[in-house]
């Protein structure tokens, strides 16, 4: 997965990308929209990496927000793993 160009860390390739990837597959997993929390429980990353990662997916459009602190992965983000 390439980096969303906005300066955080995914952009970097240190890794991040593996971690965007777990989020992403988890996302896919929860067969409805999860909080932070969920994720991070089920991706074993910690809860301000989950949130840092979904700000980041969320800008290249791969994660939306259908209800508040609930995140859903898009088509582009099934797409992408």
């Amino acid at each position: 997965m390439s980096g969303c160009g906005c300066g955080c860390s995914c952009s970097s390739g240190s890794g991040a990308g593996g971690e965007s990837k777990l989020i992403l597959e988890a996302l896919a997993k929860c067969g409805g929209p999860c909080g932070p929390k969920d994720i991070a429980e089920a991706t074993g990353l910690d809860k301000k990496v989950v949130s840092d990662q979904i700000a980041a997916l969320k800008k290249q459009g791969l994660v939306d927000s259908p209800v508040r602190c609930k995140y859903g992965i898009t088509p582009a983000g099934k797409a992408s793993i």
